[in-house]
């Protein structure tokens, strides 16, 4: 069931739900509401990073200025960045520590379902077994990577996860600064926009069905709730207006964030004072 939190995850959180669960419906249906109230739970975060988003979009423009304007000293730029930040009341990192805090649910899961003793050899739909995979076509040839049959639930897996990039990579796209020198992440996650379904696909083909079963009914229903998300709740008008109204404010700077500030000017400092000498 894994080690360290992702064990202690499965044995104190998604055990005991889950059995709770499948001692009074199937199993196939248990999985299913289980990944419903996973996706619930873990619905605040998905706003806070989709929030975090939403913001980096609306301050792109002026990013892109400064890009242009201190285009030639990174160091310079890089402080005016943190200013706008500051004055505008965005944190850059918000946006990521969502996604890492979901880290350990999936890990934790990825070990759940095929070692989970009670998911063996209970059948749903065309699955005879949920902890192994789902055949439904014996291939007269073998594939690398991918064996000697097709599954079906990884492939309703990846075609959600396919949707659910397809609709999400815009929006990070928009709210990803663009930073000189560094790869287009635009087309970097155009690219993903394939890719990841494909190796979902190819890895999930011989591995326990209940897990692809949870994929796709998890990336069905994050999708759902990113359209409401992006439809009913937040409204990019009144970021933009907040953020105004952040920069009008005077805004006290944390002591990381002041600590940053002097290494970056004791930084410049120190970058001119060798521009003088020479």
């Amino acid at each position: 069931l894994g080690w360290g939190i992702f064990g202690w995850i499965n044995r104190y959180v998604f055990i005991p739900v889950y059995n709770v669960l499948s001692d009074y419906i199937p199993h196939g249906i248990a999985i299913i509401i289980f990944t419903i109230l996973v996706r619930l739970v873990m619905s605040p975060v998905t706003y806070k990073s989709y929030l975090s988003q939403a913001k980096m979009k609306v301050l792109r423009p002026e990013i892109a200025e400064l890009n242009e304007k201190y285009g030639k000293d990174p160091m310079k730029k890089q402080q005016e960045t943190m200013k706008l930040y500051n004055k505008a009341g965005v944190n850059p990192m918000a946006g990521c520590l969502p996604a890492l805090m979901q880290i350990p649910v999936f890990y934790a899961l990825f070990q759940f379902f095929p070692s989970y003793f009670d998911l063996r050899q209970k059948s749903f739909l065309w699955a005879d077994d949920l902890s192994s995979y789902d055949s439904v076509l014996h291939l007269p040839f073998y594939i690398p990577f991918y064996g000697n049959h097709v599954s079906l639930f990884p492939i309703l897996a990846s075609v959600a996860i396919f949707f659910y990039m397809k609709m999400t990579t815009g929006d990070q796209a928009m709210s990803t600064p663009p930073q000189e020198g560094m790869p287009d992440m635009s087309k970097i996650m155009k690219i993903m926009i394939y890719v990841s379904p494909i190796m979902m696909l190819f890895f999930f083909n011989n591995y326990a069905s209940g897990l692809s079963l949870y994929y796709f009914i998890s990336n069905t229903i994050t999708i759902g709730i990113m359209l409401v998300i992006k439809n009913y709740i937040v409204n990019e008008e009144k970021i933009h207006a907040q953020i105004q109204e952040n920069k009008a404010k005077p805004k006290k700077q944390s002591k990381f964030q002041r600590k940053m500030q002097e290494m970056m000017e004791q930084a410049e400092a120190q970058k001119n004072a060798k521009g003088n000498k020479k």
